[in-house]
Formats: structure tokens, sequence, C-alpha cells
């Protein structure tokens, strides 16, 4: 068996985004250019990838870093629950409202509000936003008063903005106000040598917290790690490494340590779904081709390694 030690990364810390990638460190780059603006800005990326992060790093990079950061997820919240947040009420405004309660509009003044999911926000609430962005001001819930507010909107998605306004579910005029800057956060799967060296970062924080204490990552299980395709971005990988490290015992990390997605084991319905034709012969002959290397064969075969796994132990071959 053979085991893989840590290199030891010395990665750059950005607030708390790790990178070594190259690609990585031109998104950061671009993040410390506009935090010198006062524009507002959508963050693209994938669910996972570390948005808040990285409207937190703007945020501290501008010269409103002194001030307030709020956050607020648009998916995870009611209309009602969203608009209370947001634009804080008076008492009596709601069932429920048994106080007078700022919102985060008031809260935040001078500083950085940041929307996650922004795509997700109901329509009335994204006229009631497009106001703020507009007069810098807006009314509590519950009252004629006008409040004056002074923050910077940093807004993220992991879907197109451009679509939800085709289907009329997001204002185009909101659009245009949320989007004057608009920037990519990449994937894991686009950050290179970042996932070998998050693999080891967040097994070192796992050591820190708890009874075991990993130094060593057997070469089989780095391969799964290494050729998984990462859906769900830094966010899933921390979960697996969460999962191996308490799942497993000693001081390496096995194989048999990981999930069964990572080890290609195949939910209850996909197990009896038929097998294609020609498709165990053609495994065999790439197996033979890469004298058995399995992180080479999913290469050639254009599949992660976890569905590599499967389709062997679908077709038997060991």
């Amino acid at each position: 068996m053979k085991i893989l030690k840590n290199p030891g990364y010395q990665p750059h810390s950005f607030n708390g985004l790790l990178t070594v990638s190259t690609k990585m460190l031109q998104f950061i780059q671009q993040v410390e250019r506009i935090s010198r603006t006062e524009a507002s800005v959508l963050v693209r990326g994938q669910s996972g990838t570390g948005k808040k992060l990285g409207a937190r790093y703007m945020h501290r990079c501008s010269s409103r870093g002194v001030g307030a950061f709020s956050a607020v997820n648009c998916a995870a919240l009611t209309p009602d629950l969203m608009a209370s947040e947001l634009f804080g009420h008076r008492k009596g405004a709601f069932t429920g409202a048994i106080s007078d309660r700022k919102g985060l509009l008031e809260l935040t003044n001078g500083g950085t509000l940041f929307l996650d999911e922004i795509a997700e926000m109901p329509l009335d609430i994204q006229a009631r936003l497009l106001r703020v962005l507009q007069d810098k001001c807006f009314t509590p819930l519950g009252s004629s008063e006008l409040i004056k507010t002074n923050i910077r909107l940093i807004s993220a998605t992991h879907r197109s903005l451009r679509r939800k306004v085709e289907d009329g579910s997001f204002r185009e005029d909101l659009m245009y106000r949320v989007r004057v800057i608009p920037i990519y956060l990449p994937t894991l799967a686009e950050r290179g040598d970042d996932l070998p060296m998050l693999i080891w970062q967040f097994l070192d924080e796992f050591n820190q917290s708890g009874e075991r204490s990993i130094h060593q990552i057997q070469e089989e299980a780095m391969d799964a790690l290494l050729s998984y395709h990462w859906p769900g971005n830094i966010r899933e990988l921390r979960n697996v490494i969460e999962y191996a490290y308490a799942i497993g015992s000693g001081s390496t990390l096995l194989f048999q340590d990981l999930n069964p997605d990572l080890k290609g084991e195949a939910p209850p319905d996909e197990r009896d779904q038929p097998l294609e034709p020609g498709e165990k012969e053609q495994l065999l002959s790439l197996m033979q081709k890469h004298h058995g290397k399995r992180l080479e064969v999913a290469k050639a075969l254009g599949v992660s390694r976890a569905t590599l796994w499967r389709k062997l132990k679908m077709h038997g071959i060991d």
C-alpha cells in the first residue's frame, strides 16, 4: 500500500480564502481592484465555492472595511422574514411583532450588505431593494418613516440573472443595478493545485480539534479525491474529509474511509440499471492498456474516478 505524506503547502491566505492556484490568485487580484470602488458587485459561482468569503474579503479591502458586514441568504428565508430582516419593522406591523426591530439596511449603514442567492429574492422585495439603491432610503414595515442608509451592495448567485429576467422572476432594472461589476468565482475543479492543498488543510483542521491525527493518505484514496468532479465544491470537500476523519481510525486516511460517492458505490436506484453493450470489453481493454491504473482509465473514458469504480464493480472487474 503506497502512502502519501503532506508535502507542506504554504498557501496564500486572504481572510479565510486559501489558495496556491494562479486562477484563484487572479480572482483575488480582481477583488482587490474592485474594492477600491463603490459600485455594486455580483459574484457568480457555483454553490460551495466560497462566495461569502470572497464578499467579506472585498469588504475588508475597501474603505468600508471598519464598518459592518451583514449577510442574508435570500433562499433561506420566507418573504415576510426577509422583508423584516432587511427593512426592520415597527411594533404591531404583523402578528408576532411585539417590539420595534432595526433591519440590516439600518444596522449596516456605512458598511457592506451581502445578499447571497439574490436570484431567489421575491419580486415585491426586489422592488423595495431597487428603491434603496436608487434613493438611499427605505421604510420599515409598519411605518411611514423614511430612513436614510449608505451601504455598498455585494450580491451572489449560481443562477443566470438574465434568464431569471426572461422568465419574469427577476426585475431587469434591478439586475442592472446589482451587477454593475460582475465577477466569477472559480469552481474547485478549476483551481488546480488548490484541491490537494485543501485536502491537507482540512485534515490539519480536524487533527487539531479531534482525537484522531491523520498525517498520511493512501494513494488510492488520494486518486479518488483528485479525480472526483466535486459538484458541491469546497463545502462538499470539507464534508468528505470530515466523514473520512470520523469513520476511519489510525494515522492514515484510507480509501475505505471515503463516503459512497467517492468510492463509486451506486445508490439503490442505479444498481439494477442494464449494462451497456461492449462496455465491459472496453473497460478490460483500457485496464490492460494502462496497466490497471484506474486514474488513467478514468481520464481516457472522460469520467470521474468514482464513476469508473462503479462501472468496474457492475461488470465484476477487479
